[in-house]
C-alpha cells in the first residue's frame, strides 16, 4: 500500500491524478507512476472515512501520505488515570503511560462539545493541574462545580474513591458499556417518579437526554477490545464476492476482497459462508483467529466449525449473524463493499476488448451461427398476476450496452399471464416495424444511407437487424419466438432462450439444451444481456403498476375530474409520495380547494391502511380521521360492536 486517500467523488478524485503528468506535482507524478492498481472501500459517512484513513495511515505507513506525519494530527480524548485525582481533557501527540485513550475524533469542538454533556451525567474533574490546585488552597469550587459539571473533589465534595468510581463509570461509557447504565438511570427516573420527587425525576431525564444526545457512534469503531472478522457476500448466478473486514482492538485493521466462481450452482449463501470459513482460517496460527466471526447467513455445519476454530485457537470462538448495534451497521457496510466488489469485477470484466471479442466467439460457435452476432437483442415479459402485463427489449452491440435503444412494450392483445403469448406480440411487434421502415427506403438509397430517415436525418432505429435474438425463458418462450419471426419472413434471423435455473441455453425444435461452461464468457455475455432485460421490464413494471395504483385511489374520490387527476400525477407520480403529503400541499395546488384536498388524502391513507392491513380501517365521523384499532377512540366516537359473521 503506497497512499491512502479518502473522497466523496472517487470519480472527480481519481481524475485528478491520472491526467498530464505534465500538470502534477513531481511526487504526485511518482506515485502515479509507481501505482499498480486502484482499491476502494465505501463507508456510510465522512466522519467514518476519516477514521478509517487515519487508522490505515498509522497500520500501513504509506510512503505517498505526507497527512499526519508531522507534529500535527487529529485529537484523543484521554483520562489522566494516574493522578489522583483523573481528569479528562482532549490532547494530541504521542500517547503517554498512565493515560487512558479514546478516539482520533475529526474535530476537536466535537469531543469538547460530547465531554460538555457528558460532565453533567459524570461530573469528574476537567480543570488544569493549576487551576485544580488553586482552587484547593482557596478552598472554593470553580464555576463547573457551581453549575453541576464537576464534583469538586478540589474542595473536598467527593472523597477519591467516589470521584474515581465516578472516573470509571465516565470511561466504561466511552468504551461501549452504555446500556447497563442507560437502564439503571431509566429506573432510577421512574422510581424518584414514584416518591412524588418530581424535580429529581426531571433531572435525571434530562441527564438521559444528553446521554442520548453523546451516544452518536462511528459505525468503523466498535467498542475497545473488540476482535472480529466481519463476513458478508454478493452473488449472482455465476460468481460470488466475497468481503472480509478484520476488526482488532475495536478497529477495521484492514479489508480484503475475493471472487469467486460457483462451480455448483446449487449451493447455499450459508454453504458458500461455510466453505470460504474452511478455506480462510485453514492452516492459520492461533493469533490470527478472532474471539467472534460475523456472517451473512449462519451454515448448516456451524456447530462442527465452531468447534474446529477453537481446537485451532485454544479458546471460544462464535459465530453469528449480528442483529442489531453497532455490528450490524458494520455489516451492512461490508455488504456495500462486497457488491462493490462484484461490481467492479463484472465492470472490469465487460470492458476488456478481447474477452468480448471471446464470448461473442463462443456463442457463434456453440450455437452454430455463421457469423459472431454483433448485435444482441434480448426480450422479457414482467406481470403481476397477469396484470399490467409489459415486455421489454435490450440491446447489446459488440459487447456493450446500447441504451440509446432499449424498448419498453405494452402488451395489448394478451389475457391473463401467458408468457408465451406476450413474447410472440412483443417480437410481432418489433420486427414488422423492422419490415415497415425496410419499406419505407427508396430504391436510390446508397446502402450506407439507407439506414438514415430522410425526415429526421436520425438512424432508423428498428431497421437494424440483430445477429441473435434471446428471449428470457425455456422451449415454450423459444417456439413462441421462432414461429412469430416466420411468419413475418424472418426466419434468417437466429433465436435462442435462457432459462434462468440452471442458466441452460434452448434453441428452436431441440430437444437438449446447449450446456455452456460455468466459466464461459460467452454464457456470462448472454447472463448480463438477460439480467439487464428483467431489470429494465421490473422497472417499467413497477411505474405502470405505481401509476394505476394512483389513479383507481383517485377514481373513488367525489368530485374528483380527469384533470386535476392528471394535475396530482404529474406533481407527485406516485401512491408513496401521494400518502405522505400534507393536506395543505394538496391543497396549494392550482384547482384544489381545502375540501377536495382532505378527501383526496383521506382517500389514499385509507386505501394504503387497507392495503396494509387487508380491511378498511376506523374513521372517526366527526373529523374524517383514520383511526388507529389499538388506540383509544376520541371522546363522542360512537362504540364499534361486535363484528358478525
Amino acid at each position: 500500500m503506497i497512499y491512502v486517500g479518502k473522497a466523496k467523488n472517487l470519480r472527480a478524485r481519481l481524475s485528478s491524478y491520472f491526467q498530464d503528468l505534465v500538470n502534477l506535482h513531481p511526487r504526485t507524478q511518482a506515485m502515479v507512476t509507481t501505482a499498480a492498481k486502484v482499491e476502494w472501500t465505501v463507508v456510510s459517512t465522512e466522519v467514518e472515512s476519516l477514521q478509517l484513513e487515519y487508522s490505515w495511515i498509522k497500520e500501513y505507513d504509506p510512503r505517498f501520505n505526507v497527512k499526519y506525519r508531522d507534529d500535527k494530527s487529529y485529537p484523543w480524548l484521554a483520562i489522566t488515570l494516574n493522578e489522583e485525582y483523573p481528569r479528562v481533557m482532549v490532547g494530541r501527540g504521542q500517547k503517554k503511560k498512565g493515560v487512558r485513550y479514546f478516539g482520533p475524533y475529526s474535530h476537536a469542538w466535537a469531543i469538547r462539545e460530547t465531554v460538555d454533556l457528558l460532565l453533567r451525567v459524570f461530573p469528574m474533574r476537567s480543570c488544569s493541574k493549576g487551576v485544580f490546585n488553586r482552587h484547593r488552597q482557596i478552598g472554593r469550587p470553580c464555576l463547573l462545580g457551581y453549575i453541576g459539571k464537576c464534583a469538586a473533589p478540589c474542595t473536598g465534595q467527593v472523597t477519591q474513591e467516589e470521584h474515581r468510581q465516578i472516573v470509571d463509570d465516565f470511561a466504561a461509557f466511552l468504551s461501549g458499556q452504555t446500556a447497563t447504565y442507560v437502564r439503571r438511570l431509566q429506573k432510577e427516573m421512574q422510581a424518584a417518579a414514584a416518591e412524588l420527587e418530581y424535580e429529581r425525576a426531571a433531572k435525571i431525564r434530562d441527564d438521559l437526554a444528553a446521554l442520548e444526545k453523546a451516544l452518536a457512534k462511528n459505525a468503523v469503531v466498535l467498542g475497545d477490545g473488540t476482535d472480529t472478522d466481519v463476513i458478508a457476500l454478493s452473488e449472482d448466478p455465476l460468481e460470488v464476492a466475497v468481503q472480509i473486514f478484520y476488526v482488532r482492538g475495536g478497529r477495521i485493521r484492514g479489508e480484503r476482497g475475493f471472487i469467486a466462481d460457483k462451480a455448483d450452482g446449487t449451493a447455499s449463501t450459508g454453504d458458500l459462508v461455510s466453505r470460504f470459513i474452511q478455506q480462510t482460517y485453514a492452516g492459520d496460527s492461533a493469533d490470527a483467529i478472532p474471539r467472534e466471526i460475523l456472517v451473512p447467513t449462519m451454515p448448516e455445519d456451524a456447530a462442527v466449525l465452531t468447534e474446529w476454530l477453537e481446537a485451532t485457537r485454544g479458546a471460544r470462538v462464535d459465530i453469528r449473524v449480528p442483529q442489531r448495534g453497532d455490528k450490524k451497521a458494520l455489516m451492512e457496510t461490508v455488504e456495500r463493499n462486497a457488491l462493490q466488489t462484484l461490481t467492479m469485477h463484472k465492470t472490469k470484466r465487460a470492458s476488456d476488448l478481447t474477452t468480448r471479442n471471446q464470448a461473442l466467439e463462443e456463442i457463434q460457435a456453440a450455437l452454430d451461427l455463421p457469423e459472431a452476432p454483433l448485435r444482441l437483442e434480448c426480450y422479457d415479459v414482467s406481470n403481476l398476476q397477469g396484470t399490467e402485463v409489459v415486455a421489454s427489449m435490450v440491446v447489446f452491440e459488440d459487447g456493450l450496452p446500447r441504451k440509446s435503444e432499449y424498448r419498453r412494450f405494452v402488451i395489448k392483445g394478451v389475457d391473463g399471464q401467458n408468457d408465451v403469448a406476450s413474447i410472440a406480440e412483443v417480437l410481432t411487434r418489433r420486427f414488422k416495424r423492422l419490415l415497415d421502415e425496410r419499406a419505407t427506403m427508396t430504391a436510390d438509397e446508397d446502402p450506407n444511407g439507407a439506414l438514415i430517415d430522410p425526415e429526421t436525418g436520425r438512424a432508423r432505429k428498428f431497421s437494424y437487424a440483430p445477429g441473435l435474438v434471446v428471449v428470457d425463458g425455456g422451449p415454450p418462450q423459444v417456439a413462441a419466438a421462432r414461429q412469430a419471426m416466420d411468419e413475418l419472413g424472418l426466419g434468417d434471423i437466429p433465436v435462442c432462450g435462457l432459462a434462468k435455473r440452471l442458466e441452460e441455453v434452448w434453441l428452436p425444435d431441440e430437444e437438449d439444451p446447449v450446456i455452456f461452461s460455468r466459466t464461459s464468457e460467452g454464457l456470462y455475455l448472454l447472463q448480463r444481456l438477460r439480467d439487464e432485460a428483467h431489470r429494465f421490464a421490473i422497472t417499467h413494471h413497477r411505474n405502470r403498476r405505481s401509476k394505476s395504483m394512483v389513479e383507481s385511489v383517485l377514481d373513488e374520490v367525489p368530485g374528483l375530474g380527469e384533470v386535476r387527476r392528471k394535475t396530482l400525477l404529474r406533481h407527485f407520480g406516485s401512491l408513496k409520495k401521494l400518502r405522505l403529503a400534507t393536506i395543505d400541499e394538496v391543497a396549494d395546488l392550482p384547482g384544489f380547494g381545502r375540501r377536495t384536498a382532505e378527501s383526496v388524502v383521506l382517500a389514499v391513507n385509507a386505501a394504503a391502511t387497507k392495503a396494509e392491513t387487508g380491511r378498511a380501517p376506523s374513521v372517526n365521523m366527526a373529523t374524517g380521521e383514520i383511526l388507529d384499532d389499538d388506540a383509544p377512540a376520541p371522546a363522542g366516537t360512537p362504540e364499534r360492536g361486535p363484528r358478525e359473521n
